[in-house]
């Protein structure tokens, strides 16, 4: 009995050291010398445990309560295969919901659906070092690129075990992610979803589109950072992967056969009759309009706009709700939309629209005619001269009951129209071919840097820009960044937690209680 003590510690150092070298193996991710030395003497430890207590192990099969434990044993079994069945089919037939306060994973539905809208294939290439403390952020934000979309791939490459494959894709620093698509590659730096949405993007469209913004007329400046000026603008409609700039009809030059969508920004001067004509002409040609038009005596943009259909009011919204948030009553907003038109379907954010003139047009969605955004019961139409801002009263017989429209679109397709040049210069109304599109919006500084940030008001000018320029795939609410940011841990802080919480802290009570029972049983 004495000499058999020595052997059955060797069984139990034995054991020891095969769990030593599996634990070891799993922090270090691949079967180094120590966790292959551990391994390879607790086996051989365990065979000579077995070979010298081979008669033990005999007799004990051989007992009637071995039989009922490996009964026992193999229910257990049985229970754990169909517990990992559940698990296959959770994995493939799953129901994820987000809890986290900033919707830590979850990608926004603009992102969402330029995913689902992928008809080419895109892989991202993460260049991380294992041990990198942002490596598991990136990680989850790609897992639910992948998730949204089959044709998403990613994987990671650890540039100091792989140097070769960071120099075949020429990648010189760590914390780099490449977005390959049909050729070409985007860059991301950090573990954003705004700057890989915005690379997939330009990785799958190739050609940037260029928005111009008509000057000379007093209109918005997108270099202007004051609050009246559309710097904040530019930048959100740089970031949809559009190319912005500056165009002043004069002489001979016409809007520019690049032009993806022509944006006119709350004019103060009237447009020249040459230059209505020459925006005419690019319309008729398939082009684009976004025409902000601000309340002010501007006839011939009006007559221009007139001629298309739209009806522009000369007049200035009321909203008596807009002194619910600290407002004044020019200050109109807006929570209903039209659900019919892609730019404003499911869309549910409030909107502002700081003095602002009414716009419609006779909706007809044969001739994709539409009117998108109306102002409340409490609004409505002033047309009388002076205003007091603080103190305005409905005046029936001038004034019309709300509510009122301040965004309306056209679609000039295979329809014909009066054009607004020729209404404008006085002459014979000319009955003409039109093409392309056109939005219509009663108020500019909505877009402004002091407005463009509230509320939904850039999502709204975002999406009428995107629905324009045909690129739907961007239609819907932009992602906010999250506000918080979670702990994160390199892979082998995980997998030390993941031993720690789920496999030694569980198994070493479960040791603790058995050997408790073994010995009451024992005393008993």
């Amino acid at each position: 009995m004495m000499a058999g003590r020595p052997f059955m510690a060797l069984g139990l150092f034995g054991a020891l050291l095969l769990a030593a070298g599996g634990i070891v193996y799993s922090i270090e991710g691949e079967l180094g010398p120590i966790a292959l030395g551990l391994i390879w003497a607790g086996l051989l430890a365990l065979l000579l445990f077995f070979y010298v207590h081979f008669t033990t192990f005999r007799d004990l099969i051989a007992k009637r309560s071995t039989k009922y434990g490996v009964n026992m044993a193999f229910m257990i079994a049985v229970f754990l295969v169909i517990m990992s069945l559940i698990g296959v089919m959770s994995v493939r037939y799953k129901v994820r919901l987000d809890l986290t306060e900033t919707r830590r994973y979850s990608l926004s539905a603009q992102t969402v659906k330029i995913l689902r809208s992928l008809d080419q294939e895109v892989e991202a290439i993460a260049f991380y070092r294992s041990d990198e403390r942002t490596r598991q952020a990136m990680y989850d934000l790609l897992a639910e690129y992948a998730y949204h979309s089959p044709s998403f791939k990613f994987w990671f490459v650890d540039p100091d075990k792989k140097p070769l494959e960071a120099a075949k894709y020429g990648v010189t620093s760590y914390r780099t992610t490449l977005i390959r698509s049909a050729g070409n590659q985007e860059t991301v730096g950090f573990e954003s979803e705004g700057k890989v949405t915005t690379a997939l993007i330009r990785a799958t469209r190739g050609k940037v589109k260029t928005a111009y913004f008509l000057t000379g007329h007093g209109e918005r400046n997108f270099k202007d950072g004051e609050r009246s000026g559309y710097a904040a603008a530019k930048q959100a409609i740089e970031k949809e992967h559009y190319r912005v700039a500056e165009l002043l009809l004069v002489g001979d030059q016409g809007v520019p056969d690049d032009a993806a969508v022509l944006v006119v920004a709350g004019p103060k001067k009237d447009l020249l009759p040459a230059e209505l004509e020459k925006i005419a002409a690019y319309i008729k040609g398939n082009g684009k309009l976004l025409f902000l038009a601000d309340p002010g005596p501007t006839p011939s943009v009006s007559a221009f706009l007139e001629g298309y259909g739209f009806t522009v009011g000369h007049d200035i919204v009321v909203d008596k709700r807009s002194r619910m948030i600290g407002a004044n009553y020019l200050f109109p907003v807006v929570v209903n939309y039209n659900q019919d038109h892609m730019v404003t379907r499911d869309f549910s954010l409030v909107t502002f629209f700081p003095i602002a003139r009414s716009v419609s047009v006779e909706e007809n969605s044969a001739k994709g005619t539409y009117n998108l955004a109306q102002t409340g019961t409490s609004s409505w139409a002033m047309t009388k001269g002076k205003i007091d801002e603080d103190n305005v009263e409905f005046d029936p017989t001038k004034d019309r009951r709300g509510p009122i429209n301040l965004v309306s679109v056209l679609v000039t397709k295979d329809g014909e129209g009066l054009n607004g040049t020729e209404k404008a210069k006085g002459s014979k109304a000319e009955r003409v071919q039109r093409w392309g599109k056109i939005a219509v919006v009663g108020d500019s500084d909505f877009a402004s840097n002091a407005h463009l940030n509230l509320m939904g008001n850039k999502d709204l000018f975002l999406n009428l820009l995107n629905w324009l320029t045909e690129e739907t795939a961007l239609i819907s609410v932009r992602g906010k960044e999250p506000g918080l940011t979670p702990l994160t841990m390199t892979e082998t802080q995980g997998r030390i937690a993941f031993w720690l919480s789920v496999i030694i802290a569980p198994t070493l009570a479960l040791a603790v209680g058995i050997g408790v029972i073994a010995r009451r049983r024992r005393e008993g």
